[in-house]
């Protein structure tokens, strides 16, 4: 369950509290006036068989007693009553519950006691938030289910928090700011609802305009990254992540799972979820004071408007680290600016208006900069001075802003204490952020310019492999070495795996002993390197088992002798398998790398790239990121390495060939997916220059798969949806859609009869913009499956598309056939398609909402099973198809009749 039933939380017909008391300092007394002062207009009623009268109502004994269930119920009594409270209310037909009460970590106690609420909540779907938290509280409905200290006013913001603490300060924070929220609600120990559950439903939240979260851990990754991208593409999220100590990194068997750590894992996730992740509680109270305003997302170029060049100095001092830029005015507005500053002023960016500045030219600078082409954002500050009135100063920006044409994002910043006041509240109930220093200012313009570029990153969606991988080889190794009961790859079972996925590796060849060694190096030829060859160890090089520049068979020979004696010296347990000699590899303008995989307990496995060598560790310069990759998503990891700067070139090293590396982060993310025994893979050094990449020594460490194996945490690309059909004559290839079609989507609209579109398509759209189309074929495969039809030209000529609801029960669908192929039979066999898929994953519903003039497609959906239902919109008919779940791999269709756009 994620959504159901949440709507009880937030806008519930009546509330019981059940635990009301007239203690003063209980929770119960704090709870019970909440409710009472907060103006909820429905139904209020107290449980305490304790009690007779609490905040001048009358209290029920029993939940049995109440005239009749609440929609929410809020619980404070002790631990050992929930579970039989729960189960009354249940029964009852309560549908959502807030418990506040604590004890359910007691040890030994707590599982239980969690695991008995949910196990009579669920047969009810009662929802429960909680236990152990402050409450729930949604100011527009005027319900505050909460021990909270104050009630905020209603606002355009939504705080989910897994710390009471943190959302009682930031209640506190908020009304001097002038900051609303929307709802505010703190999960407790999440025993049922959690904040995936909560992003699904303020995905859609038409009073939500932004989201803020305060983190500690995520349980189910998956639900969490669908939730998370979801609501992401369709406002801000921004997240304080807790807990960023390295204490929560493990040793682990190879450089790259000791250079992982639990925070780089959250950091990649966030990333790839398209959320702002913050550093601080005051960066996450200055995103909020930007969300709430309404800015969401900005360019890069800012133009700053100061009375005082150092706040100037500061501001680009502080913008500098952010990697956003200042505005270059161009000539227009050059002139305009000296139209209106005084003679001695700079017009340049920063614009110095001067110490002296009146609010009029304020104003008039005001109007120029928003105005400009070549500016995204203003900030504007002011220091206090006794020639001139900040707080007019204020009032002439506000109604600046008011009047531009064009709504840019302007952040404010009055310096000092008692003379900003004033103007900062004219800014807060004019929702313009004001921060109290230009680095704050400048902070929260950093937050937008990195929102959007989350946002950017947050569509790409790695379809099918560019190359194909020959992953039944790999396989076969990884088969073949747990068969053996090994926890390791020999170095040339590595080679082969990371071959077998296209990644570029030394030529090498394996002896048994030093005379066969000295021979191997005679057929490589020239200069090679020789290493130990033992599955018992792991790092080479720590126990001399590494010589580099040997040339003949006899000096190999006989530097095997001396590693082979050495090494059984230092490491008399291990296993010696024998020797490998490998070309040695001279490329002096080669940056070392590192490259691997590494498995999470929570997200599953992610891709790292860093810089690599034998101080690695050292360095410490990774990055991760979620598999599946494609080359966008790979050359932001790249780029977020310090290393990166090396790769670009310098001196007399021209620039590394970064796309070939790109490809191989891509493998080693397709490698990932397709082999899931892969605990971690370690390519060190990983070389890396002008002429593509090397692999020179590889670990891979494996593990058989049971139950407390991750999935990973985004669902692949689904290719075993490919099929090529015949219809009607025609050959066609059905896939699932991919990132590469939305030019094929723009081509299929603009061929199709206008009355088509406007059939698939409500609001009379004609065309489908290149951002449209991106945002429908870059998909969460998790939640939304599309499949596309091409014919033997590559040109789509049909798309139809299942989207799942959280709870993961029911999906809409929508259909679309160019319009000189419709009545042929593709659509038909497109809507089967996507009927067989949903049967498949369990769904028991599949519904659509059609025109009701589109009667070839009504008759298609009739001819399928759908029944026809009744809608609240007139213009359009709901049909509706019931399905026997079987979660089976989807079955070749039949050939279905007349089809038309849905």
């Amino acid at each position: 369950m994620t959504t159901r039933n949440l709507e009880a939380l937030f806008e519930p017909r009546s509330i019981a509290l059940i635990g009301a008391s007239s203690r003063p300092g209980s929770v119960g007394q704090v709870a019970a006036r909440n409710l009472t002062a907060a103006g909820f207009a429905g139904s209020i009623s107290f449980v305490n068989p304790h009690e007779t009268e609490v905040a001048g109502r009358t209290v029920a004994r029993t939940v049995a007693d109440l005239a009749e269930a609440p929609d929410l119920a809020l619980i404070a009594t002790p631990a050992a009553t929930v579970p039989d409270l729960v189960s009354e209310l249940g029964r009852g037909g309560c549908r959502a519950a807030v418990v506040l009460s604590a004890g359910f970590e007691a040890p030994g106690e707590e599982m239980r006691l969690r695991q008995a609420v949910l196990d009579v909540a669920r047969p009810h779907l009662l929802r429960i938030v909680g236990p152990n938290c402050l409450g729930v509280l949604s100011p527009a409905s005027r319900v505050n289910a909460s021990f909270a200290h104050v009630m905020p006013d209603a606002g355009g913001v939504a705080l989910v928090s897994q710390s009471g603490a943190i959302a009682a300060a930031a209640l506190d924070w908020a009304p001097a700011h002038g900051v609303g929220f929307s709802h505010v609600v703190t999960v407790g120990d999440s025993a049922d609802v959690d904040v995936g559950d909560l992003l699904d439903y303020l995905a859609t939240d038409r009073a939500t305009r932004a989201v803020m979260l305060y983190l500690e851990g995520v349980g189910d990754a998956r639900k969490f990254m669908s939730a998370a991208r979801a609501a992401a593409r369709n406002k801000p999220v921004a997240v304080l992540k807790a807990g960023r100590s390295a204490e929560g990194a493990k040793a682990a068997f190879s450089h790259t799972g000791a250079l992982a750590g639990a925070e780089a894992v959250y950091d990649a996730a966030l990333r790839r979820a398209g959320l702002l992740r913050v550093e601080t509680l005051d960066a996450l109270f200055d995103a909020i004071l930007a969300f709430n305003a309404g800015l969401s997302t900005c360019g890069e170029r800012l133009a700053i408007l100061t009375n005082g060049g150092g706040a100037g100095v500061l501001a680009v001092d502080a913008l500098e680290v952010t990697g956003a830029r200042l505005a270059e005015f161009g000539p227009e507005t050059l002139a305009a600016l000296g139209a209106v500053a005084p003679p001695h002023s700079s017009r340049r960016n920063p614009v110095d208006i001067l110490g002296d500045a009146r609010p009029d030219l304020y104003g008039r600078a005001m109007d120029v900069l928003l105005a400009a082409a070549e500016v995204d954002a203003v900030a504007v500050f002011n220091c206090p001075v006794a020639v001139a009135d900040s707080s007019e100063a204020a009032q002439a920006v506000i109604e600046a802003a008011r009047r531009a044409k064009r709504r840019l994002p302007v952040l404010g910043a009055w310096l000092g204490e008692t003379a900003a006041q004033p103007a900062r509240a004219k800014f807060a109930a004019a929702q313009i952020p004001a921060y109290a220093t230009p680095e704050r200012a400048i902070a929260a313009f950093a937050q937008l310019v990195r929102a959007r570029r989350a946002h950017d990153l947050l569509i790409e969606a790695p379809g099918a492999d560019p190359a194909p991988f020959d992953a039944k080889s790999a396989r076969a190794v990884v088969e073949d070495a747990l068969a053996q009961g090994r926890t390791t790859l020999t170095d040339p079972e590595a080679r082969s795996i990371l071959r077998a996925y296209g990644v570029p590796v030394v030529q090498s060849l394996s002896a048994e002993t030093p005379q066969a060694a000295g021979q191997a190096a005679a057929r490589l030829g020239g200069r090679v390197a020789l290493k130990i060859l033992s599955r018992d160890i792991s790092h080479k090089s720590d126990v001399g088992g590494v010589r580099l520049g040997l040339a003949g068979a006899a000096e190999v020979e006989l530097a095997a002798r001396d590693m082979l004696a050495s090494v059984t010296a230092m490491r008399a347990a291990a296993k010696i398998d024998g020797f490998v000699v490998e070309r040695f590899i001279e490329r002096p303008h080669a940056e070392e790398l590192l490259a691997g995989l590494v498995q999470d307990p929570t997200f599953g496995s992610l891709v790292m790239v860093g810089q690599g060598g034998i101080a690695v560790q050292v360095v410490s310069d990774r990055t991760l990121g979620l598999p599946p990759l494609n080359a966008p998503l790979a050359r932001d990891m790249i780029a977020r390495t310090r290393v990166a700067r090396l790769l670009a070139g310098y001196r007399d090293r021209p620039p590394a060939d970064v796309a070939a590396l790109e490809r191989v982060l891509v493998a080693l993310g397709g490698l990932a997916i397709d082999l899931p025994e892969v605990t971690e893979l370690d390519i060190n050094p990983l070389l890396c220059d002008a002429e593509g990449v090397l692999a020179v020594d590889a670990r891979i460490a494996i593990r058989r798969p049971d139950a407390a194996t991750p999935r990973p945490a985004i669902m692949p690309y689904p290719a075993q949806l490919a099929r090529d059909v015949e219809i009607g004559g025609e050959r066609l290839h059905i896939r699932a859609i991919q990132p590469q079609d939305a030019a094929g989507l723009v081509d299929m609209v603009d061929r199709s009869d206008p009355r088509d579109v406007n059939l698939r398509f409500s609001g009379g759209m004609r065309h489908l913009t290149p951002e449209l189309a991106r945002r429908l074929s870059q998909i969460d495969y998790d939640r939304h499956l599309g499949l596309v039809a091409v014919d033997a030209s590559g040109a789509t000529i049909g798309v139809v598309r299942l989207v799942r609801d959280p709870e993961g029960e029911s999906g809409e669908f929508s259909l679309m056939v160019r319009s000189d192929h419709q009545a042929r039979g593709i659509g038909g066999r497109l809507l089967q398609l996507i009927v067989d898929y949903a049967r498949s994953v369990g769904l028991t519903t599949v519904w659509g909402d059609v025109a009701r003039a589109n009667d070839r497609m009504r008759a298609l959906a009739y001819e399928l099973g759908f029944a026809a239902l009744p809608s609240k919109d007139s213009s359009r008919v709901r049909v509706t198809l019931r399905l026997a779940s079987s979660r089976r791999p989807i079955a070749a269709p039949a050939p279905a009749g007349s089809q038309g756009s849905g």
